[in-house]
């Protein structure tokens, strides 16, 4: 029995009558993993040999590859700039033309996300003018994104730890840019890390508005690391919040190993994929 037909039957075979099945699909970061030192073709091979469904931020060399061992592109940035992004109405025109180049490749090449941000906040503009002129910025392209059958997910991050400044940086935030643009291929990609920095309630969170997430990354805090028992997320109790949803994105697993990656990553794999049954 080939790895892909065991991973469909996981779900089901790990668990117990009334256990809660997860119909998400999970990937790999392709930036967390060079960083620890993997090569390209060992993250290809490490993704697809655990039950990895898909990579993200791949480079464009390696997305052949990628696909020829039978895992999907799931998310590339759909513009370059964190820290210049949608809240300057002047980076607007910029912005369109890199997000509809991107869809293309999106369109061409079966890539779900596309990953949009905020920008960091800057004098004069307040965070309700922020969100107003990032939705403004979203709307120019939701359209392109609705034909094309692509999601923009804008990433909420922290600005306490990692990106000071960012604006995206609370889930109420990203909630009302969406609201406004009110578009079903505008989303939130909703980083769990991310987000227990800075406001925590994570399955509270998760319940009230899984409606406006369309993708989600995981790493433990602090550190950013494993989803082990020396940090403070229980990721059994969030993936069975997730699943209870009905979510059938994909989960991407977005942290740096501290120790061997493989085993990091087959680790955090099963974690995910039996939130019934998994224990941290």
């Amino acid at each position: 029995m080939g790895i892909n037909v065991f991973h469909c039957l996981l779900p089901t075979a790990y668990r117990k009558a009334g256990d809660i099945v997860a119909d998400f699909r999970q990937s790999v970061a392709w930036w967390c993993l060079t960083q620890v030192g993997m090569t390209p073709e060992a993250i290809i091979e490490a993704a697809a040999g655990i039950g990895y469904g898909g990579v993200e931020f791949a480079p464009p060399e390696y997305w052949q590859a990628v696909q020829d061992r039978g895992l999907t592109l799931t998310a590339i940035n759909g513009h370059g700039s964190l820290t210049e992004g949608l809240n300057r109405r002047e980076n607007h025109a910029g912005i369109e033309r890199e997000i509809l180049t991107n869809l293309d490749h999106a369109a061409r090449r079966g890539i779900a996300n596309l990953i949009c941000f905020s920008g960091n906040r800057y004098g004069g503009v307040d965070d309700d003018t922020g969100a107003a002129i990032t939705a403004e910025g979203l709307a120019r392209v939701a359209g392109a994104a609705e034909d094309a059958g692509v999601t923009l997910v804008l990433e909420l991050l922290n600005s306490k730890v990692n990106h000071p400044g960012y604006q995206c940086d609370h889930t109420a935030w990203g909630v009302r840019v969406c609201e406004a643009v009110n578009s079903p291929r505008v989303r939130l990609l909703y980083d769990i890390y991310h987000m227990q920095i800075m406001e925590g309630d994570i399955i509270r969170t998760i319940q009230r508005h899984h409606a406006w997430f369309g993708h989600y990354h995981t790493a433990g805090n602090p550190g950013r690391h494993d989803l082990d028992d020396a940090q403070e997320l229980q990721y059994p109790a969030i993936m069975r919040a997730v699943a209870a949803t009905g979510y059938t994105g994909f989960v991407g697993q977005e942290f740096l190993p501290k120790g061997e990656p493989v085993a990091a990553l087959r680790h955090a794999f099963a974690l995910c994929d039996r939130p019934g049954t998994a224990t941290p």
